[in-house]
């Protein structure tokens, strides 16, 4: 009689050494892409939410002004609804190749800057404010154009990163 032995052949597997060191390496590459991950979610808050805003403010305040008249100099744009009188309107009849106003955030120039609050609400002092709005108004040659540029930034960043700002051009033209 032939008799055959079923031998069982070795089989490997891994030892709890390896499966050790893999977990390792796993729980590093885990914790690498988690702080990416953080990273992109604090640049889509900034980034995303508040550029987007400041974009929005921009025009707002860039349709207020352009609905202005060209020599309107006394509309008080820095409340809302505009007043009638109280402002400097679009600089009112300016000399050609000047400028009034400003977008230097080191130094707004009163009557062409306002400040909002996280929601958009019209602040009357930078105190809790969270964008600031500064604007300026400058003449070409001929005195017949005139560059309105507003200019906005988020005061407080809600993420890494620079704080967003737009900055908006539009000319208009005298007409008459």
């Amino acid at each position: 009689m032939n008799t055959k032995t079923n031998r069982v052949p070795d089989v490997k597997g891994f030892s709890l050494v390896e499966v050790m060191v893999a977990m390792l390496i796993l729980l590093i590459s885990l914790g690498a892409l988690l702080s990416m991950f953080t990273l992109a979610v604090g640049d889509n808050a900034n980034q995303g939410e508040s550029a987007t805003r400041t974009t929005e403010f921009a025009q707002d305040k860039m349709e207020q002004l352009l609905a202005l008249s060209f020599t309107d100099g006394s509309t008080d744009t820095t409340v809302f609804p505009p007043a009638t009188t109280g402002g400097t309107g679009l600089g009112g009849t300016m000399a050609a190749s000047s400028t009034v106003g400003g977008t230097n955030p080191a130094a707004p120039v009163a009557s062409y800057v306002d400040y909002l609050s996280p929601a958009g609400a019209l602040l009357t002092s930078s105190s809790g404010a969270f964008y600031a709005r500064e604007w300026s108004i400058s003449t070409d040659s001929t005195a017949k154009l005139k560059t309105v540029t507003v200019f906005v930034r988020a005061l407080k960043s809600l993420g890494p990163g620079a704080t967003p700002s737009t900055t908006l051009v539009c000319i208009k033209t005298n007409n008459t």
